[in-house]
């Protein structure tokens, strides 16, 4: 494994290691965080969106175009999902990555702007006066020749879109919906939605303690077939077909791994035993994946029902210390790099101040940095 490093620190040897990052303003003065929407497309482009919080203001879209040099704005959120001026909280995020098909890109949108009840992030159910409660998460699709947005379907409920996957082949659409966690599929060609509804307890609108579950932030399909796996924060791998139309619980293989560490999975503040994120390797027929707060790489096989650990692929400071790292659910940046053969994993790693590693709070009731930490590239 060769290991780069995106912060910079003093290693035993006295060597300075770092890799330098160029900085990119898009001219959006309240955005903070890009979650997993980041992409690259046949055009040559790099497709994000840039999250809000804010009340006022969605998120908003952009690519980045190597060629040039130059990022540019395509369409605030809340606009092209046809909600603009309407007052309903607005669409503040993306959290799933861009899916091409037929020149088009697929996304789909997630709310930003949350209530704090008891202490936790939660769904609005007191919208600020003069607001609406949130409509609902949105399926879209963008035409890169044409540059057209167009609205495909609305998540049920009331329910933004935290996690999604396609099968680029058949042409289905996965998500799982947020706050409870309901299994949506939808299917492009025919434009029918399916909600198989919930996952794993009361998903993220749970009480801690009963029926709070964190839910899987990345979904997986087998080619081979169209069959579409996730996890659950109690270590469960569920798969769905389309042609069957039902979810099924793989019954010989869980995630509840003791190199994984111990979870409650009632409690918030983890991913528990969930896969943090996951890529489907054609070349061995089966999916890459990593858990968030180990950082451990495995192998999950679903034709022979078997997980095989790979190894811990955190960056060296972490390892030494023996501590996961600050980031409470672990971090969305593990993919397939280019040349098809090579994993890229962005990560974290303590900071030390006079020798002692700094840390953060031993607990967070939510997905967020306990304390400081540097961010490492790991490759595999």
């Amino acid at each position: 494994m060769n290991q780069l490093r995106a912060d910079t620190y003093i290693n035993e040897t006295d060597e300075v290691n770092h890799l330098a990052a160029t900085t990119y303003n898009s001219g959006f003065q309240e955005a903070h965080d890009t979650y997993n929407a980041l992409s690259a497309a046949s055009d040559g482009n790099i497709y994000y969106v840039l999250s809000s919080d804010q009340i006022h203001v969605g998120g908003k879209m952009y690519l980045y175009n190597p060629r040039t040099d130059k990022t540019e704005f395509l369409g605030d959120l809340t606009e092209i999902c046809g909600e603009k001026d309407l007052m309903f909280i607005p669409q503040g995020k993306s959290h799933a990555r861009f899916y091409e098909r037929n020149g088009k890109l697929y996304f789909s949108t997630h709310v930003g702007y949350y209530e704090l009840i008891n202490g936790m992030d939660r769904l609005p159910v007191n919208p600020p006066a003069g607001y609406k409660l949130y409509p609902g998460g949105r399926i879209l699709s963008y035409d890169m020749r044409t540059r057209e947005f167009e609205n495909l379907a609305l998540v049920p409920n009331g329910e933004g879109m935290v996690s999604m996957t396609m099968d680029r082949d058949r042409g289905h659409i996965f998500g799982i919906s947020w706050p409870r966690g309901n299994f949506i599929h939808y299917d492009i060609d025919e434009d029918e939605l399916k909600d198989l509804g919930r996952i794993s307890g009361n998903g993220e609108g749970g009480e801690p303690g009963d029926d709070f579950r964190s839910l899987c932030r990345s979904l997986v399909v087998d080619p081979s077939d169209g069959t579409v796996h996730f996890s659950t924060s109690e270590g469960d791998i569920f798969s769905y077909n389309p042609e069957e139309g039902r979810i099924n619980k793989l019954e010989d293989v869980n995630l509840r791994l003791d190199y994984f560490g111990k979870y409650d999975p009632t409690r918030p503040g983890s991913m528990g035993y969930n896969w943090r994120k996951i890529f489907w390797y054609k070349p061995e027929g089966l999916a890459y994946g990593v858990h968030g707060n180990s950082g451990y790489l495995f192998r999950f096989d679903p034709k022979k029902s078997k997980i095989e650990l790979v190894r811990r692929i955190t960056s060296e400071p972490s390892a030494k210390s023996g501590m996961f790292d600050q980031f409470s659910y672990g971090y969305l940046g593990f993919q397939l790099g280019p040349d098809g053969k090579t994993i890229y994993y962005l990560t974290g790693g303590p900071v030390y101040v006079d020798g002692k590693r700094v840390a953060g709070q031993s607990e967070i009731a939510k997905g967020a940095a306990k304390g400081l930490e540097n961010l490492h590239l790991i490759t595999y």
